[in-house]
């Protein structure tokens, strides 16, 4: 999730709120599917292809209609609200003792469920860097980077920046709703409302992995820091829970937490400002 939300949020330099809602279809599809005893694999694929025609509306609303990037989002997340119920006909879908890519992974190597759990997101994550990291060295990926750097430019050169935003969308929600289906299958059910507070998780990730590899250049080793940020974001949260804090508060304490990793950048130029200063007064 994390990864499709830097695709939009760093390489396009669009603010899409359309993850909340792309995430939790890409659950209900994947919990449908699965209780009408599809193939692991045909789930996850649907479930990708359901977040990627998410990411097209949200494009086309954007670019075709010229509707503000966030606002497209928005209203993208609030039709798919109406999509998901339709799709599961209920608020949520029980998937607990079905088969899923978990217990598969399980039942070809003697381990534990979580070890499993681990094992199995750790080969997709890598799978989807070594994607990512191969896509965007081709022509179209590094015309779709250099539309988020500098629109005018790459349009000058002949290049249909409308077509690479909604291509943006579509593999960033894409992913997205492969990650919605991911976790829908751990946590044992769908439900319309699993996606709520996406974006936030995906952001305070995205900046925890940057802060961390702030001095990386490579771009591999960026998108491998955005999964060590995503990691580093859940054992904080899972360290403020065991310190006594309400789950009720922890969107609040989330978006805090992101406010201030966004506000970090400030922080660290204003702290070289000062050194700067100090230096040219001496």
């Amino acid at each position: 999730m994390a990864l499709g939300i830097y695709i939009t949020y760093r390489l396009l330099e669009i603010s899409d709120l359309t993850v909340d809602g792309s995430f939790a279809t890409g659950g209900c599809v994947c919990a449908l599917l699965m209780v009408q005893g599809q193939s692991i694999a045909v789930c996850l694929l649907m479930a990708l292809i359901s977040g990627a025609i998410a990411g097209f509306v949200t494009g086309l609303l954007t670019t075709k209609f010229t509707i503000p990037p966030i606002l497209a989002g928005i209203l993208t997340q609030l039709g798919l609200y109406s999509i998901n119920l339709r799709i599961l006909g209920r608020a949520a879908q029980p998937v607990l003792k079905l088969p899923n890519i978990f217990t598969w992974a399980q039942s070809l190597v003697d381990m534990k469920l979580n070890t499993a759990i681990m094992w199995v997101g750790l080969a997709l994550v890598l799978i989807i860097i070594v994607i990512m990291y191969w896509f965007f060295g081709t022509e179209l990926g590094s015309a779709l980077r250099a539309t988020g750097s500098n629109e005018k430019m790459i349009r000058s050169l002949g290049v249909d920046t409308d077509g690479i935003k909604i291509l943006g969308l579509m593999l960033a929600n894409g992913l997205v709703g492969l990650s919605g289906a991911l976790v829908c299958q751990t946590q044992g059910s769908g439900s319309i409302s699993m996606g709520t507070g996406a974006i936030v998780i995906g952001l305070a990730s995205i900046i925890i992995g940057e802060v961390v590899f702030s001095k990386v250049i490579n771009f591999g080793l960026k998108l491998a820091g955005i999964v060590v940020g995503s990691c580093i974001y859940r054992i904080i949260i899972a360290f403020v829970l065991q310190m006594g804090l309400s789950t009720d508060d922890l969107k609040l304490f989330t978006a805090l937490f992101v406010a201030i990793c966004l506000y970090l950048p400030n922080i660290k130029g204003f702290i070289a400002g000062k050194s700067t200063k100090g230096g040219n007064a001496c």
